[in-house]
């Protein structure tokens, strides 16, 4: 039965539709993403015989509802000067292959001939990364024309670009993750050693190619004209080269030997993370949506909506009366014990009278969870950290009391914590509380957000009043003179600039976060996070020099 105890209704109300409009807003930006390319681009790849990224991922899962997309918003909003890049130009999914979970990387032929731009690349390496640290295999339904010339200085010399997919493959491998390749459209220039350098790769007939040069500059480099099918078409590159282990007859038969492929592959050592019988929370999951505040800077009982996350509704909070501004618990979510770390959005009274600011970490805060996040690496326990921090205490007390201390300690807990770490940014993320509440920087095995997340160095109008001090002085340094009303209105604009590169959709766009989700799934991300992550047995534990 639902409880809304303590809860203001009309508030609640308000909080609840707000939240709803921004998931509604959401899914029609997924619904033109999910379009790739556009209808005509579509059409045209079903006229060659061919499935789309998204037609293939589908076929190739056991449940086609059944996934996790991971970056979506990836270029949402980018390189619009060429178009745009819809998902980057490249779907990846985690999901279940013949009852094994997977990473699948598929380039989307539909968008700039699945070209890879910047994004496409930071998105790829994103795919690798969490099938390396979760040991996972990998699949890649290859179908790009390659790296898109225009934008070739951002995406192929340094050390996170282009080339280093090919090192991962060979991390990979080197490691014992299965990686397999289907060629499933053009695979040109450097991009042809992404299926070699896998464990085994799959070409489709007449639509699959593979060389390192195509025709065009193979005449223009050496004279020599020949057409694409006999210089890396199926047949030559599976019966006269040999690279190519595995010829299909279409795209339906090549995903079909892949599904074989990977039904034979054996068992590998586990975490051995704990997991019970899966439980609902006791109260309403959906109530999720009225408890989050509209208005951000109002304070809210952040247990409330621990309790409607959690099975059965148990939290068993740890040090429960200390360090309040952050709330530690241990609880199970779909079965998987974890333990989790969340921002305190109340307004609370320490021990010693202070009242402390919700959202806000504190010195007894930072040591509380650097202690609790031990805690959980000592006993294999899966960390779950929610977001929704402002940064850390400033002010004389503070400074004295150690605050730098005590912040480093928590930072240093997370940046060499084993166990796996999975947040969520439901609200503010600024400043060093991002990094303490174990932002992108400190390896979580995935990073999501809800739409109303905020992610920065500070909140919007104390960035923009900074800004349009500093602004001001500078123009008056110059001898310019400045209104009032021209004060006024260079805020509202550095303001509103400001804000846009706060949003979720900003950060979501640069893969700061894996997605932006609805709240009601942040449950079936948490628990598919930990399953992948239970494929990884953990590493020991060792916080190195702390300060105390």
């Amino acid at each position: 039965m639902s409880s809304k105890s303590g809860i203001n209704d009309l508030a609640f109300n308000q909080n609840e539709d707000a939240m709803k409009l921004a998931i509604r807003k959401m899914e029609k930006r997924l619904e033109q993403i999910y379009e790739g390319g556009g209808k005509s681009k579509i059409e045209k790849e079903h006229r060659k015989g061919k499935m789309t990224a998204r037609e293939r991922i589908s076929y190739l899962l056991d449940d086609p509802s059944d996934y996790l997309e991971i970056g979506a918003f990836a270029a949402y909003e980018m390189y619009e000067e060429h178009g745009g890049c819809p998902a980057a130009g490249v779907v990846v999914v985690l999901g279940k292959v013949s009852g094994r979970t997977c990473v699948i990387v598929a380039n989307d032929a539909t968008v700039k001939a699945g070209a890879w731009f910047p994004m496409t690349g930071k998105k790829n390496l994103r795919a690798q990364e969490i099938a390396y640290e979760n040991h996972l295999p990998i699949i890649y339904l290859v179908d790009s024309a390659g790296v898109f010339l225009p934008m070739q200085d951002e995406i192929f010399p340094d050390k996170e670009h282009f080339g280093r997919i090919f090192r991962n493959n060979a991390r990979m491998s080197s490691e014992g993750i299965p990686q397999i390749a289907a060629i499933m459209g053009s695979c040109v220039a450097g991009g042809a050693y992404l299926p070699i350098m896998s464990d085994e790769s799959l070409i489709v007939a007449e639509t699959g190619s593979i060389f390192l040069a195509g025709p065009y500059l193979v005449k223009a480099a050496i004279g020599e004209d020949i057409d694409a099918e006999t210089l890396g078409g199926a047949d030559t590159q599976t019966a006269i080269s040999g690279i190519v282990d595995f010829k299909a007859a279409n795209d339906q038969e090549c995903l079909d030997t892949i599904k074989k492929l990977v039904a034979q592959f054996g068992e590998r050592p586990k975490a051995g993370f704990d997991r019970t019988d899966p439980a609902a929370p006791a109260l309403t999951e959906d109530e999720i949506l009225g408890l989050f505040p509209e208005n951000h800077n109002k304070p809210y009982r952040t247990i409330e909506l621990l309790k409607r996350l959690v099975d059965r509704s148990e939290l068993t909070l740890y040090k429960e009366n200390y360090g309040k501004t952050i709330i530690c618990a241990y609880a199970r979510i779909d079965g998987w014990a974890v333990g989790i770390v969340a921002n305190n959005r109340e307004v609370v009274k320490a021990s010693n009278g202070e009242m402390q600011v919700g959202g806000v970490i504190y010195s007894d805060s930072a040591d509380k969870a650097a202690r609790f996040i031990m805690v959980c690496n000592q006993k294999k326990i899966p960390l779950v950290f929610l977001h929704d921090v402002t940064g850390f205490m400033v002010g004389k007390r503070s400074e004295q009391g150690g605050i730098i201390k005590d912040g480093a300690k928590m930072v240093n807990a997370v940046a060499n914590s084993t166990v796996p770490k999975l947040s969520i940014v439901i609200g503010n993320s600024y400043g060093a509380g991002n990094y303490a509440m174990c932002g992108k920087a400190y390896d979580p095995r995935l990073i999501v957000a809800w739409p109303s997340a905020k992610i920065a160095v500070m909140g919007g109008e104390q960035a923009a009043k900074v800004l349009t001090q500093i602004q001001v002085a500078s123009m008056k340094s110059h001898g310019a003179k400045t209104t009032s009303e021209e004060e006024t209105e260079l805020f509202r604009t550095i303001s509103e600039r400001y804000d846009r590169q706060t949003t979720a959709y900003y950060a979501a766009a640069r893969l700061w976060v894996d997605a932006i989700i609805n709240p009601i799934e942040t449950r079936k991300w948490i628990s598919t996070g930990i399953e992948a992550a239970n494929a990884a047995p953990v590493k020991p534990f060792n916080v190195g020099v702390i300060q105390t």
